[in-house]
């Protein structure tokens, strides 16, 4: 996998060794080639993902995550895997991640900051690939997607209490 890190705040470190983690495990459990397809990462701070999320999804607050897909994949009908990427097509799109609602996410969640960065980048990731949790059993397979991709990399279930 290819993913160029873009770091607007240096308080991320060594996000480019995360972001290939991450990105290259969710290809993997898919049957994609890693080596084929390239993501673009963006490691902000709330500020600039605000103006994201306002720009884009006319929600002017922070988030954790961002993705846009360079193409539509996702499935038509609930529960559907997405059309799965061109691998002559290898760009997957752009994810932004914010370092404040982040780290505070982790510490509330009582996960390090890696753990928790690697969830969202798996998360952004599938967002890339089609997948998404806004429908019902959408949300069941993405989030089972997550809990295996994560649980193989030794990062606990997200979703359980």
């Amino acid at each position: 996998m290819s993913v160029d890190c873009i770091i607007e705040d240096p308080r991320w470190g060594d996000i480019e060794t995360l972001a290939q983690t991450a990105t290259d495990a969710a290809l993997d459990r898919l049957g994609l080639a890693p080596s084929v397809f390239e993501i673009s990462v963006l490691a902000c701070d709330d500020a600039r993902i605000a103006a994201l999320n306002a720009d884009f999804r006319g929600k002017p607050a922070p988030t954790n995550v961002l993705s846009w897909p360079s193409e539509e994949r996702g499935a038509v009908v609930d529960g559907e895997m997405p059309l799965a990427p061109d691998p002559d097509d290898a760009e997957l799109g752009d994810i932004a991640i914010a370092y404040d609602t982040c780290a505070r996410e982790a510490a509330e969640a009582g996960k390090t900051m890696d753990a928790h960065t690697i969830h969202l980048l798996v998360h952004g990731t599938l967002h890339l690939l089609g997948f998404d949790h806004e429908r019902d059993r959408d949300a069941t397979l993405m989030e089972g997607l997550e809990t295996e991709i994560l649980g193989k990399l030794g990062i606990a279930d997200p979703y359980r209490d």
